[in-house]
């Protein structure tokens, strides 16, 4: 297998945790973003959507989208679980998942994508009320994760999931999109990002 990363960019990162927290070793390529690698000829032909990350198996069969590699990857490697190990667990996860993707990431990415001037090379034009508008949204969804990690160690429940890694990602991202977390408020958020932060997975390394 074959990982095609991208560095830093938040869907990279998310798998490059992921395979921390299951101490899986892939081979991996990265492609420079603002060079635009990940459109060439050579990378469109694996993954038409010019998407990054995406994962190459041995017979050239190519997975790309997030989650969908990580789903992959967890059936190879099923310890440790971090896509619950029981129905509800799972169900929970998926949920949870859905929403901080569609609810708090994406916005999150909208207003990198239209407000960062580094982001002009990839987005093309932008629009800077609409990445106001996301900014917006983003620091609201924060009062969701506060009041679900009253209740709840983690994003999905008692356990670290995938959940966890696509929240805790989405807000190391606040600084380049133009966001600041709060400065008061927040207690049981700010306790699950200090506890989440401290996992050795969280450290950069490319």
């Amino acid at each position: 297998m074959k990982i095609y990363d991208g560095g830093r960019a938040p869907n990279p990162r998310r798998v490059q945790i992921f395979l921390k927290e299951k101490g899986i070793e892939i081979e991996a390529q990265q492609l420079d973003l603002n060079a635009h690698e990940h459109r060439s000829s050579e990378m469109l032909a694996k993954n038409p959507l010019a998407t990054v990350p995406f994962l190459e198996l041995d017979d050239g069969t190519v997975i790309s989208e997030t989650l969908a590699i990580c789903r992959y990857l967890e059936e190879l490697y099923p310890q440790p679980n971090l896509f619950g190990a029981s129905p509800l667990e799972r169900a929970m996860t998926e949920m949870w998942s859905r929403r901080i993707e569609f609810g708090f990431f994406l916005r999150v990415a909208h207003s990198f994508r239209h407000l960062h001037p580094a982001a002009e090379i990839l987005e093309g034009e932008q629009i800077a009320d609409w990445g106001r508008k996301n900014q917006k949204l983003a620091v609201e969804y924060l009062d969701i994760l506060d009041q679900q990690l009253a209740s709840h160690a983690f994003i999905a429940g008692a356990r670290f999931s995938v959940a966890d890694i696509t929240t805790i990602v989405t807000i190391q991202f606040f600084k380049p999109a133009r966001i600041q977390l709060p400065e008061e408020g927040l207690p049981h958020l700010r306790r699950w990002i200090d506890t989440v932060s401290a996992r050795p997975s969280m450290e950069l390394t490319v």
